[in-house]
């Protein structure tokens, strides 16, 4: 039986989800053509027909993946609920122990935009419609009297890069913290934007902040990757 002949845009997406596959499988450095193309048993010219070069698929690729966690991050806010939940359900999705695209992809990602100028606007777009949204009901809730926050901007921006090197540790020590540990510290990292008193934080070594008793790092390595 013969391939479903598809639309463009069929033909467009099923491309997209075999590279992110094979990008968060190889890495952006190791990823072919080839790769795609053979994951769907499709030749390297159909490839090349939708997408140029490997540097426009990858690119496309990126935004496709990451297209579909902002339609959920926007579906989270738009919630008819308070702000600072709805701020609470995004900030968990969000953290390295959420449902958020795998981070292993955007980490390639962010490496391979310093060389790539493509992917770095994609990245830097993406990364405005991020904090865009987190902004816009950090405001909502400060101006609704529900929690104090003064610089709504600032604390986005303070939100996403907790949660984006947290993400990092996590990537580069798996299993190093328990899920419950990166939840606490995320809802902490809120509660102090929120002008809330702090909860008591979960300190590593804790026996509920750790999968595993050694810190990263203990086993020989000299600290994080440079990130």
């Amino acid at each position: 039986m013969g391939r479903v002949r598809l639309s463009v845009a069929e033909r467009r997406e099923e491309l997209l989800r075999a590279a992110v596959a094979q990008i968060e499988a190889r890495g952006v450095a190791a990823v072919r053509i080839a790769d795609v193309a053979s994951a769907l048993g499709v030749s390297n010219a159909l490839v090349l027909y939708h997408f140029s070069t490997k540097e426009k698929l990858v690119a496309a690729a990126f935004a496709y993946a990451a297209e579909g966690d902002l339609a959920h991050l926007r579906r989270l806010l738009g919630r008819r609920t308070t702000a600072a939940r709805r701020l609470r359900a995004a900030v968990h999705w969000y953290a390295p122990t959420g449902r958020a695209k795998g981070w292993r992809l955007w980490i390639e990602g962010w490496a391979a935009a310093l060389r790539e100028p493509a992917l770095r606007d994609v990245a830097q777009d993406l990364d405005r419609q991020w904090k865009a949204a987190l902004t816009e009901v950090l405001a909502e809730g400060a101006a609704a009297g529900e929690f104090r926050c003064e610089d709504p901007e600032a604390a986005a921006w303070r939100l996403t890069a907790f949660l984006d090197g947290l993400a990092v540790q996590m990537t580069a020590y798996a299993a190093a913290f328990s899920r419950a540990a990166m939840l606490a510290w995320a809802d902490e990292a809120l509660t102090r934007e929120l002008g809330h008193p702090a909860v008591p934080p979960v300190a590593p070594g804790t026996s509920n902040a750790r999968d595993t008793p050694s810190a990263p790092g203990a086993s020989g390595t000299s600290g994080p990757p440079g990130a």
